[in-house]
């Protein structure tokens, strides 16, 4: 008896499922012109299940990279309401890295309300791809042939340091001092890629 339950819960359950597209479809096809559902929600309950726009975590939003102005003066004061604009990129600690405020877009398909375009804040960082374990290992096993000038950039240094063998050796020793200090960052400004 218990088998024949069983065996009509799945059935039912089947059949639920292979009819449940159909509405989907329906809904799909009087939505947006890129298949997705209307999703311009306007909502008075703060506690419904339509999140603001602009709370959506990184995921889910598609931001613009802030840009680095190249020349500036006294006569042209940059600072954070200018969206997207960077006096300097990087920093060694919290304090020394500058903010800006960016656009960023909901990504299509992803159910918010509000504006859909906004601005939100972002620090003036750039990931260029360098590792600062990797460096360091590069410094300790290979730092006396100049590779770990060659990975962060250092191109006509690490010339010089692999001529001399890494300085005899005393060259090798303060690359290495310097990148664990800090003292020793990519050629191009950058930041060290985060590890998480």
């Amino acid at each position: 008896m218990e088998f024949v339950q069983v065996l009509l819960f799945f059935c039912a359950v089947s059949t639920s499922w292979q009819q449940t597209p159909k509405p989907i479809v329906a809904r799909l096809s009087h939505g947006r012109a890129d298949g997705c559902i209307n999703t311009n929600y306007e909502s008075s309950n703060p506690l419904g299940p339509i999140v603001e726009c602009s709370t959506l975590p990184e995921e889910f939003v598609d931001c613009d990279d802030p840009q680095l102005v190249q020349q500036f003066s006294a006569a042209v004061n940059i600072s954070i309401s200018e969206e997207g604009k960077c006096k300097k990129f990087g920093g060694q600690r919290a304090e020394d890295v500058e903010w800006t405020t960016v656009n960023c877009r909901a990504l299509p398909c992803i159910e918010c309300s509000g504006e859909r375009v906004f601005q939100r804040p972002a620090p003036c960082l750039k990931y260029t791809g360098h590792y600062f374990l990797s460096t360091v290992l590069y410094s300790v096993f290979l730092g006396v042939v100049a590779v770990d000038r060659f990975c962060l950039g250092y191109s006509a240094i690490a010339v010089g340091k692999l001529m001399t063998l890494g300085g005899l050796g005393i060259w090798w020793i303060v690359d290495i001092c310097l990148l664990v200090t800090g003292n020793l960052m990519p050629a191009d400004e950058s930041n060290w890629e985060p590890t998480y």
